[in-house]
């Protein structure tokens, strides 16, 4: 069944077309990945995806299930971040956005004010619904720093965690809002080696054991073709490869995109 799919979604600005008739069908429980030369369009797509812009034309779909195991395909075009985020999307971003001031544990906290069961006043005249909610929310935080590796960390503020927790913390932050469809923008960016290897790791524990379907740009191609089921290649805003790691490394216009020869031309 498919979670997301895209349908001819262009996206102009001016006279330039950023991403050009992309189709992309995401399957319930798939690691797929979108790769492609820098100012592809990868990020744009992503935005386009997540509400942050609204297509020039074309439509994005999504089949959430809701807690009664129905699944209903639900057009997203156009939408509001936080409406997308609350159907089940999640996202991280390629320039890390955390609360710098804020602790490790209160940056999560944050994100599960989306899926909170009581109101805002509530909250403030501290009625038992509230505080029953809250300490749920700060054990289901600290469940999540526990998974991430920061929980020894939870009372430190986000700014004084080295790179790589920090991209970890935004991971958190997103599972937070209960997904079943997360976005790495760009995951290992920055990382060192030994890093990234235990990023791979933690990106197909995560899909494993919170049953996620895991949509990722990334440029680090030791760890797409390790772990992604299906990936996009967009060149200039355009595809111009998908299907499985083995089809795509070995397609002439992938190589010849990335390495900015002809691959079809012999020494």
């Amino acid at each position: 069944m498919s979670l997301l799919r895209t349908e001819n979604v262009i996206m102009q600005f001016g006279g330039v077309v950023a991403v050009n008739d992309l189709n992309i069908d995401i399957k319930k429980g798939e690691l797929a990945a979108l790769i492609g030369p820098n100012g592809a369009g990868k990020t744009t797509a992503f935005n386009v995806i997540t509400g942050v812009y609204t297509p020039t034309s074309g439509r994005a779909l999504l089949t959430p299930t809701d807690p009664t195991g129905q699944a209903t395909e639900i057009e997203i075009t156009g939408q509001k971040p936080d409406k997308i985020t609350g159907l089940g999307v999640a996202r991280t971003f390629q320039n890390i956005r955390l609360f710098k001031e804020l602790t490790v544990l209160e940056n999560v906290l944050v994100a599960t004010h989306l899926n909170a069961n009581y109101s805002f006043l509530s909250a403030m005249l501290r009625a038992p619904k509230a505080r029953k909610g809250e300490r749920q929310a700060k054990a289901d935080c600290e469940f999540l720093l526990e998974r991430l590796g920061l929980i020894g960390l939870k009372n430190e503020k986000a700014a004084s965690l080295p790179y790589g927790q920090q991209r970890h913390l935004e991971i958190a932050r997103a599972l937070a809002t209960k997904p079943q469809l997360l976005l790495l923008d760009e995951p290992a960016a920055g990382m060192n080696p030994q890093e990234t290897d235990e990023l791979t790791d933690l990106i197909f524990k995560l899909k494993t054991d919170f049953d996620l379907t895991i949509f990722m740009i990334e440029h680090h191609m030791d760890l797409v073709m390790e772990i992604s089921d299906h990936i996009y290649v967009l060149d200039f805003g355009c595809t111009i490869a998908k299907g499985t790691p083995d089809e795509v490394q070995n397609d002439p216009k992938v190589i010849e995109a990335y390495l900015g020869v002809d691959a079809d031309v012999e020494d």
